[in-house]
């Protein structure tokens, strides 16, 4: 496998916090996203080495292998079982070196190890007594699952394909932007008959045009003319599902903000509970006005 720099690839060094890389991350995401560039293979290519990168580097357990043992990160907790099962054969055999593969100390290579384990060039693991006998979990596997708001608000199924085999899930309503959850024993299968690993399921939830989430709150704005601010009224205000009428006081500022009770963003795992929903008034000005209504405002202007 060949080395491939993520933390280039995000534009960040290896001092980034978490947040510097998932800022990072969003930033380009937005940039290359095949939606955004339709038809455009170097675009396409980019992007998804952008998601390899940030499924790596978000994941604190992940960053630390990957700037551990580089391109072989997938592979470092094999080496370091390996390292401890070399060392408990050699305490309980009184018995010093023995294996064919890599010698594990201090400043080893690592290459050399996960060469004779994976790449082929002679047996792991191999001592004048045969097999060591080893069992190892198989690698975690890390994916992403963009969904819309509107989406992440409702319970639904998914089903997506891991490794040749479909998995469906129940994603419950109410999942938020950079949450991940673990599905045990979905990852890539174990070594030497040892159990599969789990899949780590990241949730991307791109910014709504119509609602900016807080928590479980969400913030929406709505336009109301000059008329209808001074005078009150009724104005249709968008919600998560559906619409509802909202009374208008007469005397509206422009900028004032509204609460809508229950109206809000479901509760993770909290059936039937939900955030507010905020809602802005905009108050836009008339244009074009007649002279007749020019005259009707100077009126006012002077009354």
């Amino acid at each position: 496998m060949a080395y491939i720099d993520y933390y280039k690839i995000l534009g960040v060094d290896k001092s980034a916090t978490q947040d510097d890389i998932k800022k990072a991350y969003r930033k380009l995401a937005r940039k290359l996203h095949p939606d955004l560039n339709p038809d455009d293979k170097e675009a396409e290519r980019q992007f998804k080495e952008l998601n390899e990168a940030n499924e790596v580097l978000s994941n604190p357990e992940n960053r630390a292998k990957y700037d551990k043992y580089g391109e072989h990160w997938k592979h470092g907790e094999e080496y370091e079982k390996a390292q401890q099962q070399q060392r408990q054969y050699q305490q309980q055999n009184n018995y010093n070196g023995g294996y064919s593969g890599a010698d594990f100390g201090e400043g080893e290579d690592f290459s050399d190890f996960f060469q004779s384990m994976f790449g082929g060039a002679g047996g792991f693991g191999k001592s004048s007594r045969g097999s060591a006998s080893g069992k190892f979990k198989g690698q975690d596997v890390q994916a992403e699952l963009t969904l819309n708001l509107r989406d992440a608000a409702k319970t639904h199924p998914q089903t997506f394909e891991i490794n040749g085999k479909k998995v469906r899930i129940t994603i419950p309503a109410g999942v938020y932007d950079g949450q991940q959850i673990k599905l045990k024993g979905h990852g890539n299968p174990g070594f030497n008959g040892g159990p599969q690993g789990d899949l780590y399921i990241t949730f991307n939830i791109p910014v709504d045009p119509d609602f900016e989430r807080i928590g479980d709150d969400l913030k929406t704005k709505v336009t109301i003319d000059l008329y209808t601010a001074v005078l009150g009224g009724d104005v249709k205000v968008h919600t998560l599902d559906g619409s509802v009428s909202l009374k208008v006081k007469p005397g509206t500022q422009n900028g004032m903000t509204v609460r809508l009770k229950g109206k809000g963003f479901p509760v993770y795992k909290k059936d039937g509970h939900h955030g507010d929903l905020f809602v802005t008034y905009e108050v836009k000005l008339p244009v074009n006005l007649t002279d007749k209504q020019k005259e009707l405002f100077e009126q006012l202007k002077n009354s």
